[in-house]
């Protein structure tokens, strides 16, 4: 279905806010305790949310498809409100189109919010314990287990195979229902049926199995509205509840938890829109990605789940209060159909079976697809054949920066994509230079440009700054390093000791800066401390561009652990021109913070596409046959591993696309730019500790070794990841940034 078709964000938004507000006033979480009148409540509330529309959804994708299922889940989930809108939207997709007379009047009652259906699939389940029954001369035998809300529903609509469904009167002759408790919570029941009186639907062939994709996916986004209101809470009890004298909320240690619950909720709620958004637009991988969301929904919402208990301490603990009854709503729907075991198994049958297949590609709009199309032509023809193959044999220490290249890429434009024309830009959209940058990594290019800098220029910069820096820059000319680390301030920028002070009509420079990584530029991007006794200390700090090649600057260089470098740089009595400063003097915390938001925005999209390039160059490792062994591929192990990044690399992309949406419509906020890099450095710190497990010993050998796999491309990737998790603030600083700004937790 074309996209112009579906419904629109605002209606979902509409969709979200009118349910809440029912929910809120119809619903008493307090019915789901306890089984007594539980399905006197469901079939009550059901008939108000008939009367909301929500019966209908999963009938025609243009009123409201799987993306719309999603969000009254999630607000069920939240209410704590066991409703059969899943066992509804699943009737929906099954049914819709059939024209067999008893699917007929199943649905139209069921939209009419007189009939209330409980779904089953039966022998399709993965849980080989969900049960089975069979069907001959129009009845139905056996046992069903877990079903959901079955004594509150009119009938049951179960699974016999791949393409064939029954239909049973819950209320006529041979059924028994027997209610049951499950992670200490009613709802469950098991169902047993002896020659009850039941119809035979014919489907297209395999269309259930797409059924129990869907229906895993609505389970997910249940539990995904279950964990974020209880995470909600125990945000609001941090702040709160005091402990030694001071909020919880303000001790690092819970700081630290709840980012990361954050971290997984936001993954989670962005995968799983993205997959149910390709499934109503009929994407070819939209199975691929409803996998993946399922894979790493169900193993970050437990853990969500648990992290929230643990920060509540027994104050959760007790059953009167809302935090146990979200752990059990978690809990349940993560288990079921197969949970995230069998979604990784489908994922791993994806990208290895039958010749395998690499991670899709992202459909980033006309514009964005287009220009990738236009760089890897220009890749092609520019950066291929023996220049590539002369560059790929240098050590990794020189293969940081290529001049030449970063002059030819000079002539495109491409590396003023983003910025505006008024500076010679191309004005591109964030979406845009995602393609390009993926696009390059995917070629191994060599850095070019100076974003960062060149964007607080742009931001802060005099006209006659501009005129003069971002030419050069523009064209490939220049590089410009940055340097804001000291001995004594690494992430904590504001205890920098570098000073500068006005002599006449110059800035004389006097201090140390470490860890810097572009010493070899053509300029520093230096931030230097102009009032030793400003309150805040952060309020005395000025940005200045130093000239590399200015008198009283040495050079230490040092060898990384990833084999790159950087530099220790001293700066005596450095003297530069009084227009070298950008912004205001004293005002450089605004530049300074100005250009970390930028970076982090984009760093965390840089680094789980470089994750991405080297999952595929794993992935084809993994499949290759050597020396006559099977591939580690064939492995159940190592399939499921493989499977687990391919899912985490899914949440880096969406945290990588969702904070490029945020850029297009003004500035990403810093919390967002902070939860893209924490997530994917760490994933590319988990990427290379697991291709060495994969490969084993001969993946440790390292570049221009005998026997180096890939000229020790795993190993050196696995040495590099640790400089994505500590540079531009480490993540335990980005956690507090995340917490605080984030969720509001006390500083």
């Amino acid at each position: 279905m074309a996209a112009t078709e579906l419904p629109s964000d605002d209606v979902r938004t509409m969709l979200r806010d009118s349910l809440r507000g029912f929910l809120g006033a119809q619903w008493n979480p307090e019915a789901a305790a306890k089984a007594s009148g539980l399905a006197e409540a469901i079939a009550a509330i059901w008939t108000g949310l008939a009367g909301q529309g929500v019966a209908t959804l999963g009938r025609d994708f243009g009123e409201g498809g799987l993306r719309e299922i999603l969000v009254v889940m999630t607000e069920l989930g939240g209410s704590s409100c066991p409703a059969p809108m899943w066992s509804a939207a699943l009737a929906n997709l099954a049914l819709s189109g059939c024209r067999a007379e008893a699917a007929l009047d199943l649905l139209e009652r069921l939209h009419e919010g007189t009939a209330r259906v409980a779904f089953s699939f039966g022998a399709l389940d993965p849980d080989a314990d969900a049960g089975t029954i069979q069907l001959a001369d129009g009845h139905a035998s056996g046992l069903l287990r877990f079903v959901e809300v079955a004594e509150s529903c009119t009938h049951l609509v179960v699974c016999m195979e791949d393409s064939c469904l029954a239909i049973v009167a819950l209320d006529g002759p041979g059924v028994d229902l027997e209610p049951t408790r499950a992670m200490g919570a009613w709802g469950l029941y098991e169902v047993r049926l002896k020659e009850a009186p039941a119809s035979h639907i014919d489907l297209a062939s395999g269309d259930l199995d797409d059924r129990l994709l869907e229906g895993k996916l609505a389970l997910v986004g249940r539990a995904q509205g279950a964990a974020r209101a209880a995470f909600d809470m125990t945000v609001d009890y941090a702040r709160e509840r005091k402990q030694f004298g001071q909020p919880i909320g303000r001790f690092q240690a819970i700081q630290h938890k709840l980012a990361n619950c954050l971290i997984a909720l936001e993954g989670v709620r962005l995968t799983l829109d993205h997959a149910a958004h390709l499934h109503d637009r009929a994407d070819k991988d939209w199975r691929y990605f409803v996998n993946a969301a399922v894979a790493f929904g169900c193993d970050a919402l437990r853990r969500v789940s648990l992290e929230v208990q643990h920060t509540l301490g027994a104050i959760g603990y007790a059953e009167e209060h809302q935090a146990p009854r979200h752990f059990k709503r978690v809990h349940l729907d993560t288990v079921a159909l197969g949970g995230a075991a069998e979604a990784r198994r489908r994922v791993a049958t994806f990208l290895f079976d039958k010749g395998g297949t690499g991670l899709p590609q992202y459909d980033l709009g006309p514009a964005a697809n287009e220009l990738r199309d236009q760089a890897q032509a220009w890749l092609d023809e520019n950066w291929s054949g023996e220049r590539k193959a002369a560059f790929d044999a240098k050590p990794f220490s020189r293969r940081e920066f290529d001049p030449d290249f970063a002059l030819d890429i000079g002539k495109t434009g491409w590396i003023g994509l983003g910025w505006s024309r008024e500076f010679g830009g191309q004005a591109r959209s964030p979406l845009e230079q995602i393609a390009f940058i993926e696009t390059m990594e995917r070629g191994e290019a060599p850095r070019i440009g100076a974003a960062i800098q060149a964007n607080a220029i742009m931001m802060f910069g005099t006209p006659t700054q501009q005129e003069g820096y971002l030419p050069e820059i523009l064209r490939g000319e220049a590089m410009h390093g940055m340097g804001y680390s000291e001995p004594e301030a690494g992430s904590d920028l504001a205890a920098l000791r570098t000073r500068a002070v006005r002599d006449g009509d110059s800035w004389i420079i006097n201090g140390q800066k470490i860890w810097t990584t572009t010493w070899w530029g053509k300029y520093m991007f230096l931030a230097a401390r102009t009032d030793p006794e400003a309150k805040p200390p952060h309020a005395g700090i000025s940005m200045f561009i130093v000239p590399m090649d200015a008198a009283g600057i040495t050079i230490r260089p040092a060898t990384t652990m990833y084999d790159g470098t950087f530099a220790n740089i001293f700066y005596d009595n450095v003297r530069i021109p009084l227009e070298n400063i950008v912004g205001e003097v004293n005002g450089g915390w605004k530049v300074l913070t100005g250009a970390l938001a930028y970076e982090r925005g984009l760093v965390g999209g840089g680094i789980v596409l470089k994750v991405a390039h080297a999952f595929e160059q794993l992935r084809k490792r993994v499949m290759a046959q050597t020396s006559g062994a099977r591939p580690p591929g064939d492995d159940p192990v190592v399939r499921d591993r493989m499977a687990t990044l391919a899912c985490e690399i899914e949440v880096g992309r969406q945290l990588m696309v969702h904070c490029a949406e945020l850029a297009a419509d003004g500035i990403t906020p810093p919390e967002y730019g902070a939860i893209s890099k924490v997530f994917s450095g760490e994933l590319m710190e988990r990427f290379g500790e697991a291709a060495l497990d994969i490969l084993g010993m001969r993946a440790t050998l390292s570049e221009q070794m005998p026997g180096a796999l890939d000229n020790g491309r795993f190993e050196q990737n696995l040495r590099h990841s640790l400089m994505w998790v500590i540079s531009i603030g480490t993540n335990e600083i980005q956690r507090s940034l995340i917490a605080q700004r984030g969720l509001g937790l006390p500083r």
